[in-house]
């Protein structure tokens, strides 16, 4: 086999090696990075949500409570505030959703599913758990979801949400007095959980990817040629006109053959050394004829 064919398929080898392992490592960081991003934007919106249940605790409910003797304003209360906030952003975002999932919720809208019931009795089995993540099917796409766990940690809760005989009337005439009730202080009632579609971070994840892949094959193909290149006139032809002379020599042809070499790598010393073999061997062969 030549040396040029030794050559490439060390070359070819190291190459699908490098390749194999960039492509794993790379993909592999892509994808943690496009799903951190995706966290990112669920805590954003997280945060979001419980800045609107504080506003609508802390400003709202007080400015309303003697109206709420009268009428029930659902506006006033916390968890109906942020849901609607989200209901608005949806119009823009449709993929996005959020919602305090509630195992015994007073507004059915708030009713946890099976998925969403087990991940609140995820917090209510672990109460020092303080967040849950993970990715599900969706009729829109695959999402990655986020909660954190709803928990009675304000006794004037219990004032709406022990008993209906307790809770103010106009609330009972609205939502009835069936659910909503029997909450304790420290009960873990419900989940935020905020949903959010994974294809577009997926997407980009992906596309680089592919750039990253593409730029490494060219690279390296660059890199295949510009070598070939430099073997054949830095090694291959200096070594063929060698080995051409070196035959000339060995059929006899003793003073037509000139090791010329003005390199001094070491090719050149080959060159030298094979000059020097040449005149020692004419001016042998001299020393018999005589």
């Amino acid at each position: 086999m030549k040396l040029i064919w030794k050559f490439n398929l060390g070359l070819a080898a190291i190459f699908v090696v490098g390749f194999v392992l960039c492509g794993l490592v790379s993909y592999t960081v892509l994808q943690a990075n496009a799903r951190e991003e995706i966290l990112d934007n669920a805590r954003v919106m997280m945060e979001s949500a419980t800045s609107s249940r504080n506003y609508t605790n802390t400003q709202i409910q007080p400015l309303l409570e003697t109206q709420l003797k009268y009428t029930f304003l659902p506006q006033s209360v916390p968890a109906y505030a942020a849901t609607e906030q989200f209901n608005d952003l949806r119009k823009k975002y449709p993929d996005y959703s959020y919602k305090e999932a509630t195992l015994n919720p007073t507004n059915p809208r708030d009713r946890a599913t099976d998925w969403e019931a087990d991940v609140v009795n995820q917090f209510r089995n672990d109460p020092t758990t303080q967040e849950i993540s993970g990715q599900r099917d969706t009729p829109t796409g695959r999402t990655l979801f986020l909660a954190r766990p709803i928990q009675i940690k304000d006794p004037a809760c219990i004032v709406c949400h022990s008993t209906p005989a307790a809770a103010p009337k106009t609330m009972v005439d609205v939502y009835g007095p069936a659910n909503g009730f029997g909450w304790k202080v420290n009960d873990i009632i419900g989940a935020q959980i905020v949903s959010v579609p994974v294809a577009l971070p997926i997407q980009r994840a992906n596309r680089t990817f592919r750039v990253f892949m593409l730029l490494f094959v060219i690279v390296f193909a660059a890199a295949f040629v510009l070598l070939n290149v430099m073997l054949h006139t830095m090694v291959i032809k200096p070594v063929k006109e060698l080995s051409h002379l070196a035959d000339d020599v060995s059929l006899g042809h003793l003073e037509s053959a000139e090791f010329k070499s003005r390199s001094k790598d070491e090719i050149g010393v080959l060159a030298g050394a094979l000059s020097r073999m040449n005149k020692s061997l004419v001016q042998a062969i001299k020393m018999l004829e005589e």
